[in-house]
């Protein structure tokens, strides 16, 4: 992504289009509903309200972890996006729960369906603003390393298979004649997206718990540590975590006791200096030690 989509494709600025393409849907699906009677599609239309939803909360939350630290929040307000993840993972749970309640009672009592054609063009529309609109939450959701933007874009890329599995259902009635075949694919499609749901609420956790960077991140770390590595100077006692957009690494770096402080910290500056470079986001912390020195977080004899 170029410097001037990663200015322009923010993710406040998406996430208030997701807001509007979710009112879009919401029309579009509900006259699917409307003039077909189809179950299926009521689905879709229920998980678009639930799109609505996400929408507003992401971008509440969004806005919530872009102000600066302060007294309260010194390590800054990051984590706000998590629970915008939760929130989605939650709402796309109860939507699958309503889907499948749904479907449930069209499986014994199946209905005929009208107007098809209308009905699958105002879902097949629906559905390709939430795919045009996923594909750019994906790409500023890497950039930007926002969890809030891309468990929006996950759900809109739920959407977007439910209409598939609504559009294969349907078809299918018209090819069999089994007007029970809708009720059955809202009822796969459901349990698709309950997993989803499932998922996007499990990542959610994981971040609230400090959970360490990922594997690249790590290896660029390493990298720029190993750039520095002498044999009067090491570092150990590495560990990481992420917040939202930002992550946070804390080491020690050993070095010959009789530098002066100038020149002990001088060579910090430049190694969180180098880290910071190498990831966007960091902010690293080092403590320095002499190189005969260890600490013992787990010792108990540490804590007389």
């Amino acid at each position: 992504m170029s410097r001037l989509d990663l200015q322009f494709l923010t993710p406040q600025r998406l996430l208030r289009v997701s807001v509007a393409v979710a009112a879009i849907t919401i029309v579009l699906k509900t006259g699917a509903w409307y003039i077909t009677d189809s179950v299926g599609l009521l689905s879709d239309a229920m998980e678009s309200f639930v799109n609505l939803a996400g929408a507003l909360f992401g971008l509440a939350m969004v806005t919530i972890a872009q102000r600066p630290a302060d007294e309260d929040h010194p390590y800054g307000h990051h984590k706000a996006e998590y629970f915008s993840s939760g929130f989605e993972g939650a709402l796309i749970i109860g939507a699958a729960v309503a889907i499948m309640w749904a479907a449930g009672h069209r499986i014994f009592e199946p209905q005929p369906l009208q107007q098809l054609g209308w009905g699958l063009a105002l879902s097949v529309v629906s559905s390709g603003l939430n795919g045009l609109l996923a594909w750019a939450m994906f790409r500023s959701a890497r950039a930007h390393r926002s969890i809030a933007l891309e468990a929006d874009a996950r759900h809109l890329v739920t959407d977007v298979w439910t209409s598939v599995g609504v559009v294969v259902g349907i078809a299918a009635v018209l090819v069999t004649g089994w007007l029970w075949l809708d009720a059955v694919v809202a009822f796969g499609v459901a349990l698709n997206i309950l997993r989803e749901g499932a998922r996007l609420m499990w990542r959610s956790s994981q971040g609230l718990m400090d959970e360490a960077v990922e594997p690249e991140v790590l290896a660029d770390i390493q990298k720029t540590l190993d750039g520095f590595r002498h044999h009067t100077i090491r570092f150990d006692h590495l560990s990481t975590r992420r917040a939202g957009q930002r992550c946070f690494v804390d080491l020690h770096m050993h070095m010959p006791a009789n530098w002066s402080l100038g020149r002990a910290a001088a060579l910090r500056a430049s190694v969180e200096q180098a880290l910071m470079s190498a990831v966007p986001g960091l902010r690293a912390t080092i403590q320095l030690l002499p190189s005969d020195v260890e600490a013992h977080f787990d010792d108990e004899a540490d804590l007389i």
